[in-house]
């Protein structure tokens, strides 16, 4: 699907045109176009990136290729910016990552990406209703679709927050084998959310900087502030890490008490029955000893040595107790 809009001095002047259409005003310096790809052909992908915008091969090769690495490439009249938004499944307790590629010129601004996103549709929601606002310029226009984008991070980690709070509470009850496994899945999931973030991070610290001629230096205020957020989320992403880091250690630390309690309790019955084994492995040796066919009887002399062991079982666990071993 191909969306595409011309403004001319912030207004809306036309909407969904053909791609000849396009190529008059793309000559225009009045005109400013974007034109948003989603799910493109490849026929519509090299019509346009190829054969209208006349992109580098190697750009194109990037952009219809997916990637978790965000970056940032400045070639003659464009910049080319590879972001990403998620969205985090609360059932799976996974994030899906969905690339957005920019290529950003003086008078246009082309956006790729293979499934419908969020920021795409209420930026293109903003630009209808007030275009003056948001649509002045390609990086202006940049500006808005970035802050869209970040904005979606936040119900993201607010699932994700709720999901650590529920596993918090149920580190201390819970019996249940996957727990751990679960924690490890969802400590991979934020790691490789950290490591989007801060690769989003300094892109965006590139651009705010001044880097790139495309960005003008009245805008380079909003690309500070789009900054700021990424270092907020990043710092979010590391707290995250940190508590599913201690839901760990609690869990194993649980686990080995658990083990250290079964030990205990073995190590104490065997040592309750260490004196019965020692006395009846000292009455059943092939010797004449007591008791004999004279005295005591033999049901006496059997009650003799239970009444033994239970004696000597006896002192055995009240020196245990004693020294708090029990």
């Amino acid at each position: 699907m191909i969306r595409s809009f011309v403004f001319s001095q912030g207004k809306l002047v036309g909407q969904d045109l053909g791609l000849d259409f396009l190529r008059v005003m793309l000559i225009d310096d009045d005109a400013q176009i974007w034109v948003d790809l989603e799910r493109a052909t490849p026929e519509e992908t090299k019509e346009l990136l190829e054969s209208m915008f006349n992109f580098h091969p190697l750009v194109i090769e990037d952009c219809i290729s997916p990637s978790e690495h965000p970056k940032v490439e400045e070639y003659e009249t464009y910049l080319f910016l590879v972001m990403h938004a998620v969205d985090y499944a609360a059932k799976e307790r996974c994030f899906r990552m969905n690339e957005l590629n920019l290529f950003i010129g003086k008078n246009f601004l082309v956006t790729y990406h293979d499934d419908p996103m969020r920021s795409i549709d209420l930026t293109i929601e903003r630009v209808l209703k007030h275009s003056a606002g948001v649509a002045r310029a390609p990086d202006r226009l940049t500006y808005t679709l970035l802050d869209m984008l970040l904005d979606q991070y936040n119900p993201s980690t607010e699932r994700l927050s709720f999901d650590i709070e529920e596993m918090e509470r149920a580190a201390i009850d819970t019996k249940s084998r996957t727990f751990l496994p679960d924690v490890l899945h969802l400590k991979d999931e934020v790691s490789r959310l950290r490591s989007i973030v801060a690769a989003q991070r300094e892109v965006m610290s590139r651009i705010a900087r001044g880097e790139f001629k495309i960005i003008r230096a009245h805008l380079l205020p909003y690309f500070r502030d789009l900054q700021d957020a990424l270092i907020r989320l990043a710092g979010q992403t590391e707290s995250y890490r940190d508590s599913l880091t201690n839901l760990i250690t609690v869990q194993l630390n649980m686990q080995q008490a658990e083990t250290n309690q079964v030990v205990k309790v073995l190590t104490v019955l065997a040592t309750l029955s260490l004196p019965l084994v020692a006395i009846t492995s000292f009455y059943g040796m092939n010797v004449q000893h007591w008791p004999n066919e004279d005295w005591p009887p033999w049901p006496w002399s059997h009650l003799i040595i239970l009444a033994l062991n239970a004696v000597v079982t006896a002192a055995i666990y009240w020196i245990l107790r004693r020294k708090n071993w029990l």
